[in-house]
């Protein structure tokens, strides 16, 4: 069959062709077309092989600062020490390679964990299978936010309507039909009874036959793969290639002016020029930028196991800068798992008992069961249009999942079950009332309706709705015994006076309504359908907010989040799911209206959002979008929820859109930058979490990095100055670079989120890095303790061992290089020290658990062993001019680390306190 025929086809000639039938293919005659046609997939771009990313490591600008450095080394004589910057290069360079592959390792397993579904048709039953096991032949059901997931033959459409832009580059929606087209200009791609793989279902719904998938498709024939997890630098990483350059060109400043200061003293040319190579060497931080790579995959990996997936790395650290969350109410903070609870008909009232989609339980009126075989008509009526005004479908139990589930929208689901639990099923009901047309929901309408044949020459409009915007179409009202009446200002005043004693009870609500009217050829508009409707009752829902959502709200309010419910519900049910999970607290929270912010104007709508506690109600997904650029303006920075098609403009526009992973459409999910697998608010609380941990973990590995810098110069500054012995060979300094800023460095980028950090306000928008803060604990605080205890040791052993003021040591002479080595000893030791104090930047480090990070642990053995290898092995001695100091030495340093340690005590109790009492005001 050719691909430019199947737009001929009626739907029983289709079903012919590809091998089908209205009942889709049987799941063992799936299993063997997924044999034979494979798996529907778009074959990869080839990605850039390991070995041309193990090169790069060795040509970014700190590396070619150190290759000219060991050149120099080279030419000026000093081989030992133009290989021990090479060395030092290489291990870098693995070093960072292996930051990257593991952080590329992370973005690859997320793809993974974003799998993308489709609902088939197999054996008679929908069911939702992954796209990529989809077969020529499968019979697939689409609706409003799905790609489509292959080239597909519509057999039934519903006021469809996709987005073909990635085929096309057209971006609006263009109009489908299941009409089989007898002549045709012969471009498959226009051809109106066809999607492709690749477009979107901007609206409406139907149902289609797949006939080619994967690189068969149009889609696989003209376009190449876009990763949905994008490498690219985030404003982290790019501040960070900031500090690292200025680290570098302060590197080269402090190394000239060393090499300048020492021949200005009267040092030797060699001296000098070695010691500048060394500082210059020492202070190019090459772990930084593969450590921060390494630091946010982590913080990937750990999102991801607490249900928030991120799509690229970049958006990690944004999120611990969230100053405001909107989020929606239904499924986000509630469980989504809704279930009737009460009818409310201008007959009667009528209880509803069972939890859960299991459709089991009993309808009451008046204490008593209402009987399923004599159903009042005004109920038996409120339930038909329930069920089959409505696009989800209840699942079985089975041997993969024990429980009863719904596939489509938890709210439609639960008609579905309230239904079953009278009896009916929507097969059954479906053959009494066959479906003609549907005009889907739509969130400015906030209706849906369907079209039933009714007999002869009539059809039957089913329509279920929102309370007010039902009422708005109704002329009539059924009453008891199936009496039809002109509705009355009575009447409706009845209706909204019920509507809100649901709202206050938390309930969400839905009115149905119908009418009976000629038929009027093949399509059915909105004007035509939804006018001089009959209303029939109300319906209320239970979907019970999450049980750890209220903690999870009270942490983002201690956090400094302000967050704003935005959702498409009833005010006062708004309000009292809000009041129930501590959003809202005070008496008269201020609630917004959708038609109200429609008449706002931005200036005032920024007033408006000052508001301690506001909420935006009956608002549309369009309206979102006007909230969130709103907050922008205003220099927050905005977190957003969203499930719909049209919900992504306001989740593209957020500093954070976070989609759905289970109620969430594919469009939503494709724009987002975060995706909750379990849609749980909780989630975002906990991504956040992470976010901070990001943030603060580079930080204390800056801190830590930069502590070591200060007993480096300040021994060589005295050396050039009065006249000591060498404090430090170059040799000592590169071996230091080499000890310290490998494993320890890597233990602090993946540091836990450390107590308290949620109780700290986010950080500024504008806030640098690399700030006054850092600068000092690392250089001043930090360093000049180290230097303190450094120098300590080092006059220590001179004195012991017979040294004066003023005289001078041969270099090479035992004395100056067992001085030598205690000072390089000490500075490894504080450096121990500062690792563990660099675990907290305002928790108490001895609140986390001091040994809790198994691979901090690892690196300081490491560092230790490395040390005792330099000061021990005889040939290492003669490489780095180390003296095998006696053991003892090494305890010497111990009574300063209790210092160091107080110090930095101090200093977290003093930040810790200070925190405490701005968050009293």
């Amino acid at each position: 069959m050719k691909n430019e025929e199947i737009v001929k086809y009626t739907a029983d000639e289709l079903s012919k062709e590809l091998g089908t039938s209205d009942i889709g293919l049987a799941s063992d005659e799936a299993r063997s077309r997924l044999q034979r046609y494979g798996f529907n997939e778009i074959q990869e771009a080839k990605k850039s092989p390991l070995i041309s990313k193990f090169i790069a490591n060795f040509t970014h600008l700190l590396a070619i600062l150190l290759w000219i450095a060991s050149i120099l080394s080279f030419i000026g004589g000093m081989p030992e020490l133009g290989w021990t910057i090479i060395l030092v290069i290489v291990i870098n360079a693995v070093f960072s390679f292996w930051q990257e592959f593991k952080a590329e390792q992370a973005t690859e397993s997320l793809k993974k964990m974003l799998p993308s579904y489709v609902k088939v048709i197999r054996d008679g039953h929908q069911e939702k299978i992954l796209a990529r096991e989809l077969v020529p032949g499968d019979l697939i059901y689409l609706e409003e936010g799905d790609h489509v997931p292959a080239d597909a033959r519509l057999i039934e459409a519903f006021d469809m309507r996709t987005i073909n832009a990635a085929l096309t580059g057209e971006s609006n929606p263009v109009r489908r039909s299941a009409d089989a087209i007898q002549e045709d200009d012969g471009t498959l791609l226009h051809s109106p009874n066809i999607v492709f793989m690749g477009t979107t279902i901007a609206s409406g719904s139907g149902t289609a036959v797949v006939y080619a998938t994967g690189m068969d498709t149009q889609f696989g024939k003209i376009a190449s793969l876009t990763q949905n997890i994008k490498a690219e630098k985030s404003p982290l990483q790019k501040q960070l290639t900031k500090v690292a350059k200025v680290i570098a060109y302060l590197s080269l400043v402090m190394g000239i002016f060393f090499f300048l200061l020492g021949l200005m003293m009267g040092r030797s040319l060699v001296d000098t020029f070695m010691f500048a190579i060394g500082i210059i060497t020492a202070n190019v931080p090459e772990g930084l930028l593969p450590t921060v790579t390494l630091a946010l995959a982590i913080g990937v990996q750990r999102m991801a196991k607490r249900h928030a997936l991120v799509k690229k790395l970049s958006s990690v650290e944004t999120l611990g800068g969230a100053t405001v969350i909107c989020t929606d109410k239904t499924g986000t903070l509630t469980e989504n798992e809704m279930t009737v609870k009460e009818i409310w008909t201008p007959a009667r009232d009528y209880m509803v008992n069972g939890v859960g989609y299991e459709p089991k339980g009993e309808i009451m009126a008046g204490g008593e069961k209402v009987d399923e075989q004599h159903l009042p008509e005004e109920l038996a009526t409120l339930l038909k249009i329930g069920l089959v005004c409505n696009n989800s479908r209840l699942v079985e139990p089975s041997r993969e999942n024990q429980n009863w589930n719904i596939i489509g929208d938890p709210t439609e689901g639960s008609l579905v079950v309230l239904a079953g639990k009278a009896g009916l099923t929507r097969d059954k009901t479906l053959e009494e009332y066959p479906l003609v047309s549907q005009i889907p929901f739509d969130s400015r309408r906030k209706r849906m309706s369907t079209v039933h044949d009714a007999g002869e020459n009539d059809v039957y409009v089913f329509t279920k709705g929102a309370p007010k915007e039902i009422v708005s179409v109704c002329s009539h009202i059924l009453k008891e015994n199936g009496k039809v009446e002109q509705i009355n200002e009575e009447d409706i005043q009845s209706i909204f006076s019920q509507n809100d004693k649901f709202a206050r009870d938390g309930l969400r609500v839905l009115a149905m309504a119908f009418k009976k009217m000629k038929k009027s050829g093949e399509t059915y508009t909105v004007e035509q359908v939804e006018d001089h409707l009959v209303f029939v009752g109300l319906t209320a829902m239970m979907d019970p907010p999450r049980p750890e959502v209220e903690q999870a709200v009270g942490q983002a309010q201690k956090a400094g989040i302000k967050i704003i419910m935005i959702t498409g519900d009833y005010g006062l049910t708004a309000e009292s799911i809000a009041r129930k999970i501590g959003i809202v607290k005070s008496n008269h929270p201020r609630i917004i209206s959708g038609s109200e912010l429609d008449k706002l104007s931005d200036e005032n709508l920024k007033k408006e959002l000052k508001h301690k506690e506001i909420i935006f109600a009956r608002v549309a997904p369009e309206h979102k979008m006007k909230v969130v650029a709103a907050l922008k303006e205003m220099g927050e920075v905005v977190a957003v929820t969203g499930d719909g098609v049209n919900d992504s403009p306001a989740l593209k526009k957020a500093d954070i859109g976070i989609a759905m992973g289970k109620t969430g459409t594919d469009v939503a999910r494709d724009v987002a930058t975060m995706v909750l697998t379990d849609d749980n608010f909780a989630s975002i609380v906990n991504a956040v979490e992470e976010g901070r941990a990001v943030y603060d973990n580079v930080r204390k590995f800056i801190t830590y990095i930069f502590a070591h810098l200060t007993p480096e110069a300040i021994p060589y500054i005295l050396f050039s100055l009065f006249n000591i012995p060498l404090p430090l060979t170059v040799m000592q300094i590169l071996a230091i670079d080499i000890g310290t800023e490998t494993l320890p460095a890597l233990a602090l980028g993946v540091e836990r989120p450390e107590p308290g950090v949620m109780n700290r306000p986010p950080k500024l928008p504008k806030e640098r890095l690399l700030n006054f803060p850092v600068f000092f604990r690392g250089y001043i605080l930090l360093g000049l303790i180290n230097t303190a205890a450094v120098l300590s040791g080092y006059f220590w052993v001179l004195y012991r061992g017979g040294w004066h003021w003023g005289q001078i040591l041969a270099n090479g002479s035992s004395l100056s290089r067992e001085a030598a080595t205690m000072t390089f000893l000490g500075i490894v030791i504080m450096q121990v020290a500062n690792v563990f104090a660099c675990r907290t930047e305002v928790a108490s480090m001895f609140g986390i658990g001091i040994f809790t990070n198994k691979l901090l642990n690892m690196g300081v053995v490491f560092e230790l062993a490395l040390t005792a290898a330099l000061i021990y092995i005889p040939f290492m001695r003669e490489i780095f001019g180390t003296y095998p100091v006696p053991l003892s030495y090494w305890f010497f340093y111990v009574a300063f680390v209790p210092v160091l340690i107080a110090v930095e005590e101090i200093r977290k109790l003093v930040l810790r306190r200070k925190l405490r009492l701005a968050e009293s005001h």
